[in-house]
């Protein structure tokens, strides 16, 4: 696991496209295949990636992604839904095509269709392999939307969204009771399949989860410990996010390079 923390925000959003085109990059034959998270955090990323695009130094126009999650109950078309979200924060900014946008289906007539989709968008996932998967972290340590208790090894499913996740969403939609309860969510060990994760966190209300997530057991119980199992993460938080960290000095070493005893 390699942890980069930066200055600002700013900084880390830098740390956080060079850490995702150099996985791309790793990708020996055919398009790139990238997983895409939404939410304030990756919004930096997005914004770095696109300055990339213009100035030649990317291009995600053959690309294709495949989004983390998304809502029970609202069609692909809701202003709140997911994929409006990701066609608006990221086709819109670095380029991907929307026919190259897959997302979760949570719409459905009945709860035995919605998860058979979600059966269905797991195998695509695996098909599909994707490069890099973008991340960022719940408050209480979710990713995607892998709440605590999630099965380390769970797969794309239907989730009750705990009452701190709908309070943390309260602000895009009218109120709380607007939130839905449940989504679609790529499982823990669907995460893992990527051949690179790319953590973001800013901003000291991450801290906890953070150190919770590198440092602490794993277990359910912190859902992103699990990134703890994949053998290439890199972790890009700012200093706010980091403060809790113990092997900070460690951390800092490990990334100017430093080789004990050469």
């Amino acid at each position: 696991m390699e942890v980069l923390i930066a200055a600002n925000a700013e900084e880390a959003a830098t740390f956080a496209a060079e850490a995702v085109l150099h996985g791309l990059a790793s990708r020996k034959t055919g398009n790139p295949v990238l997983g895409v998270a939404t939410g304030s955090t990756p919004l930096g990323l997005y914004s770095e990636l696109a300055q990339r695009v213009a100035r030649g130094e990317a291009d995600f126009s053959s690309a294709s992604a495949y989004a983390l999650d998304e809502y029970v109950g609202l069609e692909g078309t809701h202003e709140q839904s997911y994929r409006q979200t990701l066609i608006t924060e990221l086709c819109q900014v670095i380029g991907v095509k929307e026919e190259n946008l897959h997302t979760p289906n949570g719409f459905g007539d009945s709860e035995e269709q919605i998860i058979a989709q979600a059966a269905a968008y797991d195998a695509q996932l695996t098909e599909a392999g994707v490069d890099v998967q973008i991340l960022g972290i719940g408050t209480n340590g979710h990713i995607g939307f892998n709440e605590p208790g999630s099965s380390l090894g769970s797969r794309t499913r239907i989730k009750r969204l705990t009452g701190q996740t709908r309070a943390d969403n309260a602000r895009f939609f009218d109120g709380l009771d607007a939130v839905p309860t449940h989504s679609v969510t790529q499982g823990l060990g669907s995460i893992l399949q990527a051949r690179r994760l790319v953590l973001i966190a800013t901003g000291s209300q991450k801290a906890d989860a953070v150190a919770t997530a590198l440092e602490g057991a794993l277990s359910a119980a912190c859902p992103a410990s699990v990134v703890q199992l994949h053998p290439d993460v890199v972790v890009v938080l700012d200093e706010a996010a980091a403060s809790n960290l113990k092997n900070r000095r460690y951390y800092d070493d490990a990334a100017a390079g430093l080789q004990f005893g050469i």
